[in-house]
């Protein structure tokens, strides 16, 4: 394996972001989301707003790369009071330093060599040090392997689900939760 590494995204990063979710989802989310929702992403519109969310600060996004190719990202920062908040919407105690991974995808050729664990580790580093004291993330139910790496990191679900509509199909997410003291791999 070529040099692994992790780094703050830059605007010029966007077109390959971009480029990287919606192949990815259309691979890996095929028996997730309906085929007219995929058929639907478009590369420009998504690097667009890319650009506008690495343009909010460096540690907002991060890219992971292999040699010279990005290979996946990540996207985390404060969580919204709503996205943490108890199952019966009451807000946490710590509501105020949860931390909330909004992305994390690695393109699937590139997969299995440890870049979505950088990615997570030096992300978690980066929230702990701007006074997150613990993260979230939502996850499809039917997405075995990302509740197989959040495990693997020791996040696990806190009880809450939410159910989102993806063109009429209900798309049911567990939120996971963990620590963000994690370990660089």
């Amino acid at each position: 394996m070529a040099d692994a590494a992790v780094r703050p995204a830059t605007p010029d990063d966007a077109a390959e972001i971009a480029r990287i979710q919606v192949e990815t989802w259309r691979t890996g989310f095929a028996d997730l989301l309906p085929a007219l929702v995929l058929a639907g992403l478009d590369v420009d519109a998504a690097a667009e707003q890319w650009r506008a969310t690495v343009a909010q600060g460096p540690a907002t996004v991060l890219v992971a790369t292999e040699g010279d190719w990005v290979v996946g990202f990540c996207a985390a920062g404060p969580s919204p009071e709503s996205e943490s908040a108890a199952a019966n919407d009451v807000p946490v105690p710590d509501a105020a330093t949860v931390a909330l991974v909004g992305s994390l995808l690695v393109e699937p050729r590139w997969g299995r060599r440890g870049h979505a664990g950088r990615l997570l580790a030096t992300m978690a580093q980066r929230l702990r040090a701007g006074g997150a004291t613990r993260g979230i993330a939502w996850v499809p139910v039917r997405n075995t392997a990302s509740l197989e790496f959040y495990r693997r990191v020791g996040w696990a679900p806190d009880g809450v689900v939410r159910t989102l509509d993806a063109d009429g199909q209900p798309l049911r997410e567990l939120r996971l939760t963990g620590s963000l003291d994690l370990a660089l791999h």
